[in-house]
């Protein structure tokens, strides 16, 4: 049995969740069961019983007394124990109208029954063409509004190293490359922070390579200030570190953890990844939300040797696994690596991988890659209408952004970037942005797009 087969076959036969009202509740919660042996999982809370990207411990019916015991005799405050045959229903009926094959229509069915869909199922989706794969976009935008609405997610990364340990074989930051190198000192960092803050932001990426520079206390003290001054939320994407450093993490106000998979398929792990390891990976995709920390996952579409089979695998690992946040880009080349001369992935397929995530996961955020909006500036809007439903603005700072290039030709996403692909996409901008202030810095802002 492989790793991943051991840490998601279990005995859960009929699903039941315990939401609680947060997180401090939800881990001693999951402590409690962890010591009676009561086998559960951390999901996405799914529609219907609690906000996006919320988590909720799935568990047994046949413990369900066992897990009402603990919250009553321990006082913990939560939402409600519920089935998951009773999750939310969504109408597609208008998608039978549409000209698809009967097998379209039977996995139509398979997701307004809430029946998780297969491997072939999926497979299926990959290869639709032209009318079916309208309908497979319709299907997925359906789902979307249902879930998580017009608004789109404006969050913003500042990438405050360059330096990485790695030596992943598309990476353009990888630790053979010829790049200029930098590091950002915590100050940096901050003043970076403080524009984002200004701005109306409420979700900061930190994001770097592998930089072992950044220990523990420097990690810490920057999440920390970054609570204290601006009480923002916060993702880190810092690569894999010890399972204490996550708990720590999240002690200090960390919210969001990066860490992607890239691919499910062992073999094609281990040709892109020369120096990594698949079952750690693996590991600690599942410690970081055991810490209490949302996991954020996602793949490249379109690397060499990359099959349709392995991206169907792609997409059920961000199932199986509970990843709140899935980002799926395609593959872009980058200069000075092995992989500088492949072709970059398809736009076609993204898009479908995109939708085909939305209707698998469902109450999950989706952006809009930067990778995408690299391949073609139409792109992120596209991906839009295809599900996803956040966008990530590039806020290091001008003079470094060039050197941070994971691969070449990266399209620098600014907020009037990400304007332009909300307006076209027909979808809203988020009320918290400071609008007032963006006026004053000379944004024109159609209010009709705020919501």
């Amino acid at each position: 049995m492989s790793l991943i087969d051991k840490f998601i076959k279990n005995n859960i036969t009929e699903p039941y969740i315990l939401v609680c009202e947060s997180k401090s509740q939800m881990l001693y919660s999951k402590d409690l069961m962890d010591k009676l042996q009561i086998e559960n999982d951390l999901i996405p809370t799914p529609k219907g019983f609690g906000g996006v990207c919320t988590t909720a411990i799935k568990f047994d019916k046949k413990d369900i007394s066992k897990v009402e015991e603990i919250v009553e005799s321990n006082n913990i405050e939560y939402e409600g124990i519920f089935s998951l045959k009773d999750k939310y229903k969504y109408d597609l009926s208008q998608i039978y109208n549409l000209n698809i094959t009967d097998n379209f229509k039977e996995i139509i069915k398979k997701v307004e029954a809430n029946i998780d869909l297969e491997k072939k199922d999926i497979l299926y989706l990959l290869k639709t063409e032209k009318e079916e794969y309208k309908a497979l976009i319709k299907m997925a935008d359906i789902i979307r509004k249902e879930c998580v609405g017009d608004r789109i997610e404006i969050r913003a990364a500042v990438e405050f190293s360059n330096y990485c340990k790695k030596n992943c074989n598309y990476c353009g930051i990888r630790r053979k490359n010829k790049t200029h190198r930098y590091r950002m000192s915590e100050e940096e960092i901050l003043k970076e922070v403080d524009k984002l803050y200004k701005i109306g932001i409420k979700t900061v990426i930190l994001q770097s390579g592998e930089d072992p520079y950044y220990d523990t206390e420097k990690i810490l003290s920057i999440v920390k200030k970054i609570k204290e001054r601006y009480r923002l939320g916060i993702t880190l994407s810092i690569g894999i570190r010890d399972e204490n450093e996550y708990k720590l993490f999240s002690e200090a106000g960390v919210n969001n953890y990066l860490l992607k998979i890239e691919t499910a398929s062992r073999k094609l792990f281990e040709q892109i990844h020369p120096d990594d390891d698949f079952n750690k990976r693996v590991k600690h995709t599942k410690l970081i939300k055991e810490a209490g920390i949302r996991a954020g996952s996602g793949g490249m579409i379109g690397l060499p040797n990359q099959t349709l089979e392995d991206i169907a695998e792609d997409i059920l690992f961000q199932r199986d696994y509970g990843i709140h946040m899935i980002g799926f880009g395609p593959f872009l080349p980058a200069k000075g690596t092995p992989y500088e001369n492949y072709k970059p992935g398809d736009l076609n397929l993204t898009l479908k991988v995109v939708a085909i995530s939305r209707i698998v996961c469902q109450h999950v955020f989706l952006p809009a890659t930067t990778a995408i909006a690299s391949l073609n500036p139409d792109a992120q809007a596209m991906a839009l209408q295809a599900g996803a439903n956040t966008i990530m603005l590039i806020s290091t700072p001008p003079h470094l952004r060039e050197n941070y290039e994971i691969y070449s030709n990266k399209n620098m996403v600014n907020l009037d970037f990400a304007i332009k692909s909300v307006k076209d996409a027909k979808r809203k901008l988020p009320k918290y942005l400071n609008y007032d202030y963006l006026k004053k810095l000379g944004y024109e802002i159609d209010e009709s797009l705020i919501n």
